[in-house]
């Protein structure tokens, strides 16, 4: 079994934002969030993961393939970068895992010959039962 196709974390970028609270009680609190930037396309994933989570209809993908994953405000920094970088190799290990396609194999003598026997055998039975009618 292949491993999972992993995001290297130095192809991550990181924007720092900066959210005044909302009014009411907490006026002064002042909160940082990080959004995580990654390039699909410039990544260093496989060819065929990054053809896929470019067709995903995913709202945090953007046209241009940069996924953008938005984190929470109130919560430490340390925990909004692991959070998010948790939440891309989620994503990216969704469109890792597809089931392997079995090849179509052809049919042995053997299996031919005994479709073609209960054919015979089937069409025999229709012709009989149509004689006997």
């Amino acid at each position: 079994m292949k491993p999972a196709a992993t995001v290297a974390p130095h192809e991550v970028t990181w924007t720092a934002i900066r959210a005044q609270g909302a009014g009411g009680q907490n006026v002064n609190k002042v909160s940082n969030a990080v959004h995580l930037r990654f390039e699909v396309r410039g990544s260093s994933l496989p060819d065929d993961i990054k053809h896929r989570l470019l067709a995903l209809r995913d709202t945090r993908i953007t046209r241009d393939g940069v996924v953008v994953i938005k984190a929470q405000a109130h919560r430490s920094l340390e925990m909004n970068r692991a959070d998010a970088m948790a939440r891309l190799q989620a994503l990216v290990d969704s469109v890792a895992d597809l089931p392997r396609v079995r090849r179509a194999t052809r049919p042995t003598r053997g299996s031919q010959l005994r479709r073609l026997d209960s054919k015979r055998l089937h069409s025999q039975v229709k012709a009989g039962r149509r004689a006997m009618d």
